[in-house]
């Protein structure tokens, strides 16, 4: 099975897919309300037959090459993911997302794996424009806008309708000669 070591602590990135929905559901039950102050994927993964679902949708966008889903191990237990909620190499862009469970906050894993699914999308598969949307409100994921060199390029006022209550949306994004050139300055 593919795998992409995150570090020397031992995390790892490899893709999610439908045979694991049982651990899948089980990580969503851990951070299920964590998870879901500013996502609605704990809404979508209640029990087996849905969270098996939502694994078999993105297997399907891998096939039709509109999406990808990645999962997020650490210490060998599945404890948040990275995806590319859209996924377009005919146009050159794509939307990356993430979710953590409480327990792994804090570590720098979802930073990481983000890097390592952008890295990718870029170098192997020439995608020049990966957004990054994140509630006004959801500090820690506009902090890994942040951190993964992106510019907010603004906001979606009110536009989330989320559990009864609207949101902002901030967009963000890297472009391709942006990402290399913070690659090249950091490896100088």
């Amino acid at each position: 099975m593919f795998a992409t070591s995150l570090g020397d602590d031992g995390a790892e990135l490899r893709p999610l897919e439908p045979w694991q929905a049982e651990e899948f559901l089980a990580h969503m039950d851990r951070g299920r309300e964590f998870i879901g102050r500013h996502i609605a994927l704990p809404d979508f993964v209640a029990d087996l037959d849905s969270a098996r679902a939502y694994l078999t949708s993105y297997a399907e966008k891998a096939a039709k090459d509109t999406g990808r889903l990645y999962g997020v191990w650490a210490d060998g237990t599945l404890v948040g993911g990275a995806l590319f909620r859209i996924f377009d190499a005919a146009g050159g862009t794509a939307e990356a997302g993430c979710w953590l469970e409480p327990s792994a906050a804090g570590k720098g894993l979802i930073t990481r794996a983000c890097k390592a699914i952008i890295d990718w999308a870029i170098e192997e598969r020439g995608i020049h424009r990966v957004e990054w949307l994140a509630s006004s409100a959801n500090g820690p994921s506009i902090a890994v806008a942040r951190r993964l060199g992106m510019t907010r390029d603004g906001v979606l006022r009110e536009n989330y309708l989320y559990r009864g209550n609207r949101s902002d949306t901030e967009v963000w994004s890297v472009l391709a000669p942006e990402w290399r050139a913070a690659k090249a300055a950091a490896a100088s």
